[in-house]
């Protein structure tokens, strides 16, 4: 039974990864996961120089979900090589890097410096606010998405996977400017903008008032753009939002999606991402279907 994908040319002995910040760069999950069982490991996002990120109160419990607005703190990039590469290393998976920046000068920096080191593909945050443009995300403006893709491409030496940010009001418009920049793969999608309040404190219970909201409740979003992106582009998928189980994995590889990312879910279950991928080869028995490649879009 073959569970192996290709993405741009980098192989993954099966289609399950972890979603960058929910996993960290593996060290803390190895006493419940044995990383080798994964296709790839997603590192939380790195950026050219340390982050703090944001002011506490940054996570919230919301039904069906979390909101959190850790503000991507990162030790950043010279630690990261130092420490979270070699580690990664010691074990027979694939490696894709989150970069993040606060502008196109920070993230190409990051790649051009990641261009020499063992990791195997990078996934580009363009979720992240343009300090020089007022704030607004890179992934919000379809010319700034083809823009940095264009950049990144510029200085990187592996494949580029560009994630989408679903806050947007067509998300194929961004898929395609992704595509004509030279994005190799998409991944989608990054976690939608949400508020909660505090009602007997009268207060925002994140302190930086809106958070990214992830979890189960964003399954049926996720999957209906993964499905819309799939249709609108040539280039590979990865698919996550809500993946806690096989069932919900299948969902979004039927949508269309080469891979899939586990994020929440690791945090209430740790063991999830080796559960995935034993499921979906249970999948695959029980509708006899011997190459994962033939599911990959099959609902049209």
């Amino acid at each position: 039974m073959n569970m192996s994908v290709n993405l741009a040319g980098v192989e993954l002995k099966n289609p399950v990864m972890t979603a960058s910040g929910t996993f960290g760069s593996g060290a803390e999950y190895s006493e419940f996961v044995d990383l080798n069982r994964l296709g790839a490991v997603v590192t939380k996002g790195v950026a050219n120089i340390p982050w703090p990120g944001n002011p506490t109160p940054r996570i919230a419990e919301v039904y069906g979900g979390m909101l959190n607005a850790i503000g991507l703190q990162n030790p950043g990039i010279d630690v990261f090589c130092e420490r979270d590469i070699p580690y990664l290393k010691q074990y027979d998976t694939k490696i894709i890097v989150n970069v993040c920046g606060k502008s196109t000068e920070d993230y190409c920096e990051v790649v051009e410096r990641l261009a020499d080191e063992p990791v195997d593909l990078l996934e580009i945050n363009i979720s992240c606010p343009n300090v020089k443009e007022g704030g607004i995300a890179f992934g919000q403006d379809p010319k700034a998405v083809e823009a940095i893709t264009k950049e990144v491409k510029k200085y990187a030496k592996q494949s580029v996977i560009m994630k989408l940010s679903p806050n947007v009001t067509d998300i194929t418009v961004m898929a395609k400017a992704a595509e004509a920049g030279g994005a190799d793969v998409l991944s989608l999608i990054n976690t939608l903008t949400g508020m909660k309040i505090d009602i007997e404190r009268q207060t925002f219970a994140i302190a930086n008032k809106t958070g990214g909201m992830s979890g189960p409740a964003v399954k049926p979003v996720a999957v209906r753009m993964v499905y819309q992106v799939a249709n609108a582009v040539s280039i590979p998928i990865i698919g996550m939002g809500g993946i806690a189980n096989a069932e919900d994995a299948m969902e979004f590889i039927l949508a269309g999606a080469t891979a899939v990312s586990v994020g929440t879910a690791n945090f209430f279950n740790p063991y999830t991402t080796t559960e995935v991928a034993e499921g979906i080869e249970a999948y695959m028995k029980r509708h006899q279907v011997n190459d994962i490649r033939e599911l990959i879009g099959a609902v049209k």
